[in-house]
């Protein structure tokens, strides 16, 4: 290295964001995730001892350390330690650092640490080229991902790693890294005296989000945009910190895990009848960006599925609020979207609209059987084939009914839909039960069997079926 390129380094190191410049380069520095690399924990003996052999997985939300440990890890071995970007590199770079470590290895035996930051970005393509070298040891992989390895990442190889969770910092430990950057005259700004208000302290706390490069990043603008006192002093009042991070991040990824996780929250609560909490994550959603039409497809799923004939209004309800949204738009647009959504949360609750995938599982098991020949098309075979033969038609009769034979012959007394008896159901439980003796009665069924309901699990795998 000449002392050109020497310089430019050391000017850059002092010139890098105050996060970058506070960025932990030991264990004993490293704040929070205590029970994966607090003292005699599992990986931080591992990383003390410098015999990482397998491969690790870190996940976890932005700012919680990912990217600072795989640094504590290359500050603490004696291997060889590489850095890729997923966002930036492809597979020819992977293919320079595998030959890398392989001459490496066949030269000096020194082993290799792969660091890939975003992992989850390289397709299926890029990560399986990864794993054969993975398994024979031509590098230890330390993979950083902000999704959900057991989805994002191939499950290939996350068998052959160590996935360990990071979670968003609590407000004593964005505290404690806040005050680390004030104090420290090397990297932060011991050097120099900042006032920070306690209220302007909780603030950036607050708004951080568990997130420390954000909590830093607001401290840094709080503080190189004040200008100071005549004897040099900085003051950073709550009013100065409030415009250092006005807004609140929220991690929210429209194809990750935040954006499922809150989707799932939002309906779970509706479905619930928790209009608090379904109003919550509904303003999480809006806050975030959330295309609003997906939360209106979501909310009319959910009124057929979850509400049903116990309110047959809800997904009239749900409907017309999209119609109502396409017609106003944001920002009040926001207002038939909550109606729908309180509503909903309110309303009572029936899932008897999943009877239909009773009935889908009886076909997709005994195939379909045929249609009775009065129920068949009578405008094309009556004289020839007698269709539509003996067909009574219910409106030429007493309360518009006639107990006839509607299913085929082998599936008479089988009955898919069980009212509820909730809500208008109730109605419909009294009038079904009189219809379907009466029925009896005439038919001469004598066989009863009530499907019972099905699993979550089993419906989801039925909806997979559906073309």
């Amino acid at each position: 290295m000449d002392l050109f390129t020497h310089a430019m380094q050391e000017r850059m190191k002092n010139e890098a964001p105050l996060a970058a410049r506070m960025r932990p380069r030991t264990l004993d520095e490293f704040v929070g995730q205590e029970y994966i690399v607090g003292p005699g924990k599992l990986l931080r003996r591992a990383i003390e001892a410098d015999r990482l052999f397998s491969s690790i997985i870190l996940w976890g939300p932005p700012g919680t350390g990912k990217t600072t440990l795989a640094m504590v890890i290359a500050n603490q071995t004696k291997s060889h330690f590489e850095t890729l970007s997923a966002v930036l590199a492809g597979k020819a770079e992977l293919r320079a650092v595998i030959d890398a470590a392989l001459e490496r290895r066949r030269l000096n035996q020194k082993k290799t640490i792969l660091f890939v930051d975003e992992v989850h970005r390289w397709n299926k393509a890029q990560q399986d080229a990864l794993l054969p070298h993975v398994e024979n040891g031509t590098f230890v992989l330390i993979g950083a991902t902000t999704e959900n390895p057991y989805f994002e990442v191939i499950g290939a190889l996350v068998s052959r790693s160590r996935v360990f969770q990071l979670h968003p910092l609590t407000e004593e430990q964005t505290g404690l890294i806040l005050d680390r950057a004030l104090s420290d005259p090397e990297r932060g700004y011991g050097m120099r005296r900042i006032l920070l208000d306690p209220e302007a302290r909780q603030h950036l706390i607050d708004v951080a989000g568990g997130d420390a490069r954000n909590a830093l990043n607001a401290l840094e603008l709080a503080v190189e945009s004040t200008s100071p006192y005549v004897n040099g002093d900085i003051h950073i009042t709550l009013d100065v910190a409030q415009e250092s991070i006005q807004r609140r991040a929220v991690l929210y990824d429209k194809d990750g895990d935040a954006h499922y996780d809150t989707v799932s929250a939002f309906i779970k609560s509706v479905r619930g009848s928790d209009p608090d909490a379904a109003l919550y994550w509904l303003a999480k959603m809006i806050y975030a960006g959330e295309d609003p039409r997906f939360i209106l497809r979501r909310l009319i799923i959910l009124a057929g599925e979850d509400i049903g004939l116990a309110d047959p209004m809800g997904i009239v309800v749900a409907a017309s609020a999209v119609q109502a949204f396409d017609f106003i738009g944001l920002p009040e647009g926001v207002y038939p979207i909550v109606e729908a959504t309180l509503y909903l949360a309110t309303a009572p609750k029936s899932n008897t609209a999943t009877s239909y995938f009773k009935a889908f599982e009886r076909i997709e098991q005994e195939g379909v059987g045929d249609v009775p020949s009065h129920l068949k098309d009578s405008s094309r075979d009556a004289v020839a084939l007698g269709h539509g033969k003996g067909y009574e038609y219910p409106h030429m009769h007493a309360g518009h009914f006639i107990p006839q034979q509607y299913l085929p012959k082998e599936l008479l007394g089988t009955y898919f839909y069980k009212p509820s008896g909730v809500g208008y159901e109730v109605q419909v439980r009294q009038r079904l039960e009189m219809w379907r003796e009466a029925q009896r009665k005439a038919l001469g069924i004598t066989r009863r069997e009530e499907i019972p309901d099905l699993t979550q699990e089993k419906i989801d795998e039925l909806k997979r079926h559906i073309k």
